[in-house]
């Protein structure tokens, strides 16, 4: 009865070795940006986004994941230098990476000042010293830094990941009507993954760790 047992035993951790390393092998080369999750998009922040708390709820579930697996984590941190800008200040609060996802000591960050996290940034030596080929993209706003974070990925020749709702915008208006928030979220990930996912591959947080 104890060998059989053992058996057991010895079957169900060689079982979970092997899922661990398979799982582990799926996502070599694969790095995680967090784009711009700063106090500015958040309540009493001064360009609050819709759901802003929800999606980086989700970004930290996506970040546990990349952590806890020992993958490559790049945080985007937006500061603002163009003339007459309302948020992300320099030495302000708002500017600050939110607490929910602080970055780690061993994390890389990245300062832009353009939506493009590539512009005149080092993120794209920075990948290709660590030999990334597949980016898992999250963050703020879905239509300006995410979307252009992910186009130009694109034609750097990156394999992306948009996890949906780890990412969040806001209200914009159009000829003087409002466009809801939740309307330009479907929108923008609807195009940015279309003709086969093209651009990205759109996914939700559950659906990303449960691949």
């Amino acid at each position: 009865m104890k060998n059989t047992f053992k058996i057991i035993l010895t079957s169900g951790l060689i079982l979970i070795s092997i899922t661990m390393n398979a799982q582990k092998q799926k996502m070599e080369n694969t790095a995680l940006l967090i784009i711009d999750v700063q106090n500015d998009y958040f309540p009493e922040g001064k360009m609050t986004l819709e759901k802003a708390e929800q999606a980086a709820q989700n970004i930290l579930k996506v970040l546990e994941y990349f952590r806890e697996n020992n993958l490559p984590v790049i945080h985007i941190q937006h500061i603002s230098t163009n003339e007459g800008a309302a948020f992300f200040l320099p030495d302000t609060d708002g500017v600050k990476i939110n607490h929910l996802v602080l970055p780690m000591e061993d994390e890389k960050i990245i300062v832009k000042h353009f939506p493009n996290s590539f512009r005149e940034t080092d993120l794209l030596s920075f990948l290709q010293s660590k030999k990334i080929k597949n980016l898992v993209m999250t963050g703020m706003m879905t239509d300006i830094c995410v979307e252009a974070t992910t186009r130009a990925a694109f034609d750097f020749g990156f394999i992306n990941t948009i996890v949906g709702d780890a990412t969040a915008t806001r209200n914009r208006e159009m000829n003087g009507e409002v466009v809801k928030a939740a309307d330009v979220q479907k929108s923008f990930l609807a195009g940015i993954s279309a003709l086969g996912n093209l651009y990205a591959n759109v996914m939700n947080t559950n659906e990303f760790l449960s691949k």
